[in-house]
C-alpha cells in the first residue's frame, strides 16, 4: 500500500478523508478504520465485482466483519430506483441494523446509487466510496450527492449524504476501458476550467502521458481534482450558490443524456460537448474570446472525447429538458459560464436568443 495523497473534505461534524494512491483495496488498514459497526453490505457491478471483490472481501473478513454483497447489472441505464430497492431488500432479508455501513465498489452509478440508499435506510447508515473509474474518483464520490435518475431527467431523485471516507485507488485505473478514461479526463478538465487556470496547463503538458497511464501523474491529477472539488464544496456543501460551478457542460449534457438515452452517451462525453457549448455561449455574449474555446477544443480532442454534440438533438429537446434541470429556478435556466479560464460564474442573465444559437443543430 502506497498513500500518496490524504486531503481531508472539511464539513465540520461531516468532514472525512480522501486517501489517493496505489495497492489501498488489498490493505485492510484503511477500510477498518471507517467501519463502526459489526457489518457490511458490498455494492458492487457486474464489470467491476470479477476485479475487485475478492480484495474487498478479505479486507473485511481479515477484520471480522459479518459481510453481504449485491452485484447490479453495469451502465447508466441502471441507476434507477429498482436498484435502490434491491439493496433495501438485502438489508431488511439479512437483518443489517443502524451500525451497518455500504461500501460502493465502483464507478460514478454504483457510488451514487449506493450512497442514495445509505441515506434512505433506516433514516441514513454509513457508507464508504471506493471508486473505480477516474470520473468517479475526481468527481461523483467526492462532495456527497447521490441518487438516482427518472425517465424524464437525471439525478432528479437523491439526497446530499456525505461518505465516511474516500479510497481512490490509482491502480483500478489499469483495467479502465479508453472510453471510460476518457470520459473521467472531461471532469478533471472542467477543474481548470472553472477554477484553476494553472492545473489547466498543466493538463495541455502532461496529456499525453494521463493517457499512458502515468501513476505518478494520474495520482497528481486526482489529487488536485479533489482538492479544487472539496475547496467549493466546503464553501456551499447543498449547492446553494457557488458550488452549482461544478456544473459547467452539464446542463447541455445532462441533456444530451436524457434524450439519447442514458449510457448511449457517456457521462463524461455529454460533458465535454456541453462545456464546448457552455463555451460557445460565453463567447456570443463577449465574455471570452475564440483563444479559450481553441484551447479546450484541442484538449478535449487529445483527451479523445467529443467536442460537438449530437447533430438528431432539435433545440426544442434542449429546452424542454433543460427547463427540469435542477439548476433551473422559477423557470429560469441557470447556466454555468466563462469569463475566462479558471473564471466561472452561474448565471440566467444571458441573451435568449444567442442561447438559441448555441442550441442549433
Amino acid at each position: 500500500m502506497h498513500i500518496n495523497h490524504r486531503l481531508e473534505v472539511d464539513l465540520g461534524d461531516r468532514s472525512y478523508p480522501i486517501y489517493i494512491g496505489t495497492e489501498l483495496l488489498g490493505s485492510g488498514e484503511i477500510i477498518k478504520q471507517h467501519i463502526h459497526g459489526r457489518s457490511a453490505l458490498i455494492v458492487s457491478n457486474s464489470t467491476v465485482a470479477p476485479l475487485y471483490l475478492d480484495a474487498v472481501q478479505q479486507v473485511l473478513d481479515n477484520a471480522e466483519i459479518r459481510r453481504d454483497e449485491i452485484i447490479l447489472k453495469d451502465g447508466e441505464q441502471y441507476k434507477t430506483m429498482a436498484s435502490v430497492e434491491s439493496i433495501i431488500d438485502l438489508l431488511l432479508t439479512r437483518r443489517h441494523d443502524r451500525r451497518t455501513t455500504l461500501i460502493a465498489l465502483g464507478g460514478g452509478v454504483i457510488g451514487d446509487i449506493a450512497g442514495f440508499a445509505a441515506s434512505i435506510y433506516q433514516r441514513g447508515v454509513n457508507f464508504i466510496q471506493v471508486p473505480t473509474t477516474l470520473l468517479s474518483q475526481v468527481d461523483s464520490s467526492v462532495g456527497g450527492k447521490t441518487g438516482v435518475n427518472h425517465p424524464l431527467g437525471k439525478n432528479m431523485i437523491g439526497a446530499f449524504f456525505q461518505p465516511q471516507c474516500v479510497i481512490a485507488d490509482i491502480n483500478t485505473l489499469n483495467t479502465l476501458p479508453a472510453r471510460e478514461l476518457s470520459a473521467g479526463l472531461a471532469e478533471v478538465i472542467k477543474y481548470g476550467l472553472i477554477c484553476d487556470a494553472e492545473f489547466f496547463k498543466w493538463l495541455e503538458d502532461n496529456m499525453a502521458d494521463l493517457l499512458k497511464l502515468d501513476q505518478d501523474l494520474l495520482a497528481q491529477a486526482v489529487m488536485v481534482s479533489c482538492q479544487d472539488k472539496a475547496k467549493v464544496v466546503e464553501q456551499d456543501e447543498r449547492e446553494a450558490g457557488l458550488r452549482a460551478i461544478l456544473n459547467l457542460g452539464h446542463s447541455f449534457g445532462h441533456a444530451i443524456e436524457t434524450v439519447k438515452g442514458y449510457g448511449n452517451w457517456l457521462h463524461g462525453e455529454a460533458v465535454a460537448a456541453g462545456m464546448v457549448m457552455a463555451i460557445d455561449l460565453s463567447i456570443r455574449e463577449g465574455w471570452i474570446d475564440e483563444d479559450v474555446r481553441q484551447r479546450t477544443v484541442a484538449l478535449l480532442q487529445q483527451a479523445g472525447l467529443p467536442v460537438r454534440p449530437p447533430e438528431d438533438i432539435s433545440t426544442g429537446q434542449y429546452l424542454e429538458t433543460m427547463s427540469i434541470d435542477k439548476k433551473a429556478v422559477d423557470g429560469k435556466i441557470n447556466l454555468v459560464l466563462l469569463r475566462a479560464i479558471g473564471d466561472a460564474f452561474v448565471t440566467a442573465d444571458y441573451n435568449h436568443d444567442k442561447l438559441l444559437q448555441t442550441l442549433a443543430p
